[in-house]
C-alpha cells in the first residue's frame, strides 16, 4: 500500500485554475501511439486506425463512494482510475486513454491535490493509460472526482452484457467479497476512533481485505489471458455491484436463467475468518459486497478445456433456459433465487 507523508500546505487560490491544471499535469507523459494530441490544447486529439472506441465515465462523490477519514488521497486516485479501467476491460478492450476533473473545496490545498494526482499518475503508468484532459473547479460539498477512460478493440473482440446462451459457463475471476469485508472494517475502526482518538488498531490481520478496499486493481491481464488462450467470452460484465446483481445484469440482457453454486463461490481466508469475526455469512458478502473489479464472463462449453484448471478463473455454474429462473444452488442443495441486493447509490438513506 502506499505511504503517507508530511503536508505543507499551499491555497489553492494561490495558483488559479489554469495554474492548478499546469501544476498536476506537468509530470504526466505520453504513452499510446494512438494519442496525437494530449493536454495541453482545446481537446485531446487521438487516433484509433481502424479499431472500435469504448468509452465509459465514472463519478466519485465524497460522503457517497469515498470517505476520506480512512481513505487517503493517494488510494483514492488510484482507485478513482482503476474503476473506470475495469469498465474498459469488462468490453474485452484494452484502455488507452483517460481523463480527470475534479471539484475540490478550498479545505484542500495544493499538497493534498499533489498526492491525489500521483494515484492518478501511478494508476496510469501501471495501466499504460494516458492522461489527456480534464477540468478543476470549486465545490461548496467536499470533493468530485469524474474519470472518462477511453479503450480500443477490433470490433470482433468486443463483448457484451447480451450474448450468453442458455449451457454457457459462468465464470468469475479472482475471489469476491473481500473489498466489502475490508469497508467494515475501516467503518469499525472509525467508530472505534470516534470513542478514543488514542486507539492504535492492529489491521495486520486484515491487510488483503483493506488492500481490496483501499487501492484495489483492474484485471487487464485477464484481457490478456483469454486473447492467449483463443477464448472469446459470450457475455461479461465486472463485478462493482455485487455477484447478484452483476449475474442479473448478464441474464437481463442476455435473456436467460442462470444458476450459481454456493459452494463453487471463490472466498479468501482472511475473508472467511473476518465474516466469522463479524458474525456475517461469506456467501452473502461475495452475493451483495461490491467493488471487487473482479470479471464476471461466460464462455461456450467447447471452452471449458481451455479454460480448466487456470488458477485466476473459476466456474460457478451456467446459464439456463429464461423460464428456468435465476438460482442460487446452496451447499444443501436447495434452490434459492438470486436477488440484486447489491450496492445502489440511489437508494442509500443519509
Amino acid at each position: 500500500m502506499f505511504e503517507d507523508k508530511d503536508q505543507s500546505r499551499t491555497p489553492l487560490s494561490q495558483l488559479g485554475e489554469f495554474g492548478l491544471i499546469d501544476h498536476l499535469t506537468q509530470h504526466f507523459t505520453i504513452a499510446q501511439k494512438s494519442t496525437v494530441k494530449g493536454i495541453g490544447d482545446d481537446a485531446a486529439v487521438l487516433d484509433h486506425s481502424n479499431k472500435q472506441i469504448v468509452v465509459t465515465t465514472d463519478l466519485l462523490v465524497e460522503g457517497v463512494h469515498f470517505d476520506l477519514s480512512y481513505m487517503p488521497l493517494k488510494h483514492l486516485g488510484y482507485k478513482a482510475i482503476i474503476v473506470n479501467l475495469s469498465d474498459v476491460y469488462a468490453m474485452n478492450a484494452m484502455a488507452t486513454q483517460v481523463t480527470v476533473s475534479i471539484a475540490v473545496s478550498n479545505r484542500f490545498p495544493l499538497e493534498a491535490l499533489e498526492e491525489l494526482y500521483a494515484g492518478i499518475a501511478l494508476a496510469a503508468k501501471t495501466y499504460n493509460v494516458d492522461v489527456v484532459g480534464g477540468d478543476t473547479t470549486s465545490s461548496k460539498t467536499g470533493l468530485l472526482i469524474t474519470v472518462t477512460a477511453i479503450g480500443e478493440a477490433q470490433g470482433e473482440n468486443i463483448v457484451y452484457r447480451s450474448g450468453a446462451q442458455p449451457n454457457d459457463l459462468i465464470v468469475t475471476t479472482g475471489d469476491l467479497g473481500a473489498a466489502y469485508m475490508g469497508l467494515q472494517v475501516l467503518e469499525r475502526e472509525k467508530e472505534v476512533f470516534k470513542v478514543n482518538p488514542r486507539s492504535q488498531p492492529d489491521l495486520e490481520p486484515y491487510s488483503y481485505l483493506l488492500e481490496r478496499q483501499l487501492k484495489p486493481e483492474a484485471r487487464k491481464d485477464i484481457v490478456e489471458l483469454l486473447a492467449k488462450m483463443e477464448v472469446r467470452p459470450t457475455s461479461m460484465i465486472d463485478i462493482s455491484d455485487g455477484l447478484s446483481s452483476e449475474v442479473i445484469h448478464l441474464c437481463k440482457s442476455s435473456k436467460t436463467g442462470c444458476r450459481i453454486y454456493e459452494d463453487k463461490i471463490p472466498l479468501d481466508p482472511q475473508l472467511i475468518h473476518t465474516c466469522e469475526e463479524f458474525k456475517i455469512d461469506s456467501t452473502t458478502v461475495a452475493l451483495s459486497g461490491g467493488e471487487d473489479y473482479e470479471l464476471l464472463f461466460t464462455v461456450a462449453q467447447k471452452d471449458y478445456e481451455k479454460i480448466k484448471g487456470n488458477p485466476h478463473l473459476t466456474v460457478l455454474g451456467h446459464m439456463t433456459e429464461e423460464s428456468a429462473g435465476l438460482n442460487l444452488v446452496t451447499r444443501g442443495e436447495t434452490l434459492v433465487p438470486i436477488i440484486a441486493r447489491g450496492w445502489n447509490a440511489l437508494t442509500q438513506e443519509d
